[in-house]
């Protein structure tokens, strides 16, 4: 692990943990097919999107940096430099924030199919981030209508959604301008 990475920056506690709902991984699947190969949740923290996409039939690996009682705990760090027996067909992650833009990146290199990336509406924004929306295959943007409900670490809230979210789809081979879709 490089020694300036984020997570040797960080502690357990502070790893930008937000599970995500059920309902936001149904929605992605009612609108986007993951076909032929493996789909890898980089990030997958107690296995919310994991076994959503399992209880529809779908291969899944699941890894992550922190345990959190589900998917193998490895040694290494994302957006680092990873070895060839981690790539995969697709990914479907809900990343860390605060480093949304270099996981986006490594999910391309590591797919070949389609990278599908839960983040905050705000993600648009940012004068680095449109060079990365230049130069990458991102086809669609699901924009919840709804806010989801989000609690930090996994801990329940009765208090609804505060930041609006999307899915982002990037698949590879995809020529064109980005399509942006609502999830009601």
């Amino acid at each position: 692990m490089a020694k300036n990475s984020f997570m040797t920056r960080q502690n357990v506690e502070e790893h930008d943990f937000y599970p995500t709902p059920d309902y936001a991984t149904e929605a992605l699947l009612e609108r986007e097919v993951f076909e032929g190969g493996v789909i890898w949740e980089c990030a997958c923290g107690d296995g919310a999107i994991s076994k959503i996409l399992k209880s529809k039939g779908l291969q899944v690996f699941s890894t992550d940096l922190i345990d959190r009682g589900y998917g193998e705990v490895r040694n290494l760090d994302f957006i680092q430099e990873l070895p060839d027996i981690y790539r995969s067909k697709h990914i479907i992650t809900n990343p860390p924030f605060k480093i949304a833009k270099p996981f986006i990146e490594q999910a391309l290199k590591m797919t070949t199919g389609k990278v599908a990336m839960l983040l905050r509406l705000a993600f648009l924004e940012s004068a680095d981030r449109y060079e990365l929306f230049k130069t990458t295959p991102l086809k669609t943007v699901y924009v919840f209508s709804k806010r989801l409900t989000m609690s930090a670490k996994g801990q329940g809230t009765s208090k609804g959604g505060m930041i609006p979210f999307a899915w982002f789809i990037w698949e590879h081979g995809y020529e064109g301008k980005p399509y942006i879709e609502w999830i009601l």
